[in-house]
């Protein structure tokens, strides 16, 4: 492998870790009072059939987001519980070079572009799995990648 590579953008650490399961209030039991992580927010989606609860352990640009999300419709589609660890999102210090370059070396991306995501933050998904036109993907893991505000750049870059 080519470490020598040169990219226009850098990854900077994990942004999150996303759990999928069926019973929030039962991973809450876990995560929440069992654990001590604090619930900074929720969101629901219907598009992405979510309902989500946004956690966090550590502070500042050191905070990793630990999403507890559960289907709002079990029998629809993206299944969000059907995979425990869901994703894992990654701090991305040019989101959109970063999506650019990995498009033209043949990474494929999961369909809805960059956008918005449950933190107010800009992402986009790396697909699980390659095709023919795109051979190189997250291998059975579906990768988040998550624009780092201002202050996350200046400490981990």
């Amino acid at each position: 492998m080519n470490t020598a590579v040169s990219r226009p953008f850098k990854v900077l650490g994990i942004q999150q870790v996303a759990i999928g399961g069926t019973d929030k209030a039962r991973m809450k039991t876990l995560w929440v009072d069992m654990l001590g992580l604090t619930q900074t927010g929720t969101f629901q989606s219907e598009r992405e059939n979510v309902d989500e609860d946004i956690l966090a352990m550590g502070q500042g640009a050191w905070k990793v987001e630990v999403d507890l999300m559960q289907p709002l419709d079990i029998d629809k589609k993206p299944a969000v519980h059907t995979t425990p660890l869901n994703h894992i999102g990654l701090w991305i210090d040019d989101l959109p070079k970063a999506v650019e370059w990995l498009t033209a070396k043949g990474v494929r991306f999961a369909p809805g572009g960059i956008r918005k995501g449950a933190a107010g933050y800009d992402i986009t998904f790396l697909h699980p799995k390659s095709n023919d036109e795109f051979p190189i993907a997250g291998e059975g893991v579906l990768i988040e990648l998550v624009q780092a505000p201002a202050e996350v750049i200046a400490a981990l870059g």
